[in-house]
């Protein structure tokens, strides 16, 4: 009877385990935008080592199965972190350079895919500058209005 119990319970940690990982989507205010660009360049470079460890030509299937899982994760990573922390909660309509932040998310969140569905370390590059160029559009003070 008591192993009858112990496995609902370990499932129910499961299920909610991964659910607990990411950043909460109730308005608590805690935000730390500067570590979330760290860790999506994390990400990337991840990736980049996942694909020179498919590239290299390893014939051990173990070690090409979990190369290329990584670099998965770390794409799904990526695009998780653009949709459910920058377009779910930190992008605001209105906002000085609303549609480029936007079209630039669009970019980071296709170039994740891409880099799932290939193994060319010229679309992680890609990737990775377009983090950095979304980064430069989010922290970007708005415009000062010149007076005529």
């Amino acid at each position: 009877m008591r192993n009858f119990l112990i496995l609902p319970l370990i499932l129910f940690g499961l299920i909610f385990a991964t659910n607990a990982y990411s950043h909460c989507q109730i308005p608590c205010g805690i935000y730390d935008d500067e570590a979330t660009f760290s860790k999506m360049l994390l990400d990337v470079e991840t990736i980049k080592k996942s694909i020179n460890g498919i590239n290299a030509g390893d014939t051990n299937q173990n070690n090409l199965v979990r190369w290329v899982m990584n670099k998965e994760d770390h794409a799904n990573n990526i695009k998780e972190t653009a949709a459910e922390y920058f377009l779910a909660q930190r992008i605001k309509e209105g906002a000085p350079k609303y549609q480029e932040k936007l079209a630039s998310l669009h970019k980071i969140i296709v170039l994740s895919m891409k880099t799932k569905q290939q193994s060319d370390l010229a679309v992680a590059n890609s990737l990775e500058a377009e983090i950095k160029n979304f980064k430069n559009l989010y922290f970007a003070k708005e415009e000062s209005k010149k007076e005529v």
